[in-house]
């Protein structure tokens, strides 16, 4: 199952209105915990690679009040959604020599996000494949870039 079930080898695609069964999962998980436990509201991070880039993505539409910034590597969103996600910072990175998800999926997404007067960060490795996570995650500034931000809608 996926977080989201769209087809990841399409162009483009269309947010299902409703979220796929895992999502659903998820979003339960996340209303429990920030209900719960001693989380701080203004703090929500989401981080996601691939299948869970595009679930990242899915789940900055569903939650766009509940996200303080997002990393998203080698996913893939609905721009008809940017919008309502481009308030939200984004640091998105892909490689240019991916097989598995189309580099623009992301390109497309940022093109969008910015339309929408959104300023994602974006990286994209010329000589990186799928495996984008590994030069992102030791990107020097990434984990001080995300902790720093804050949500304030």
């Amino acid at each position: 199952r996926r977080w989201g079930e769209v087809d990841w080898d399409a162009p483009q695609h269309r947010m299902p209105t409703e979220p796929s069964h895992s999502m659903r999962l998820l979003l339960r998980l996340f209303d429990r915990l920030t209900g719960d436990l001693r989380i701080d509201p203004a703090r929500v991070y989401v981080l996601g690679l691939s299948m869970g880039g595009f679930g990242a993505w899915d789940l900055l539409c569903r939650r766009p009040q509940s996200v303080a910034a997002a990393a998203i590597i080698c996913g893939g969103g609905d721009e008809h959604q940017a919008e309502r996600i481009a308030h939200i910072p984004q640091w998105i990175f892909h490689g240019a020599e991916d097989r598995v998800v189309s580099v623009e999926r992301s390109q497309n997404m940022v093109s969008a996000l910015r339309k929408a007067l959104g300023a994602p960060r974006y990286v994209e490795y010329p000589d990186v494949a799928h495996d984008a996570w590994v030069p992102a995650l030791h990107e020097p500034g990434l984990l001080p870039w995300l902790w720093s931000q804050q949500r304030t809608r």
